[in-house]
């Protein structure tokens, strides 16, 4: 999924660095990886309700998220991508 740049970084920073690599936490990434699924023109409650389930399911341990070979568990958690993040959800259950 690609990641945004964080535009006003760069420009209020002065910094390069900020346009090569942008910091995220993982709420964030789970949001854009929702709205990649739902379509930018799903509903905004489709959205909402498809964003706490996600969550809660996290939080439950219904599902590993790994981002760029990581595993994460805190939606708080601040990640630094480049560009394209690799977003991968793994079910914690074998589905026959």
């Amino acid at each position: 999924m690609r990641v945004p740049l964080d535009l006003h970084a760069v420009a209020c920073g002065d910094s390069v660095a900020f346009a090569l690599a942008t910091p995220l936490r993982v709420r964030e990434l789970i949001a854009l990886a929702v709205r990649e699924v739902i379509g930018t023109r799903a509903p905004c409650d489709k959205f909402a309700r498809s964003m706490h389930r996600t969550l809660t399911g996290l939080a439950a341990g219904d599902f590993t998220l790994v981002i760029d070979g990581r595993t994460f568990a805190d939606p708080e958690t601040v990640v630094v991508c480049e560009r394209i993040a690799d977003v991968r959800f793994f079910s914690a259950k074998r589905v026959c």
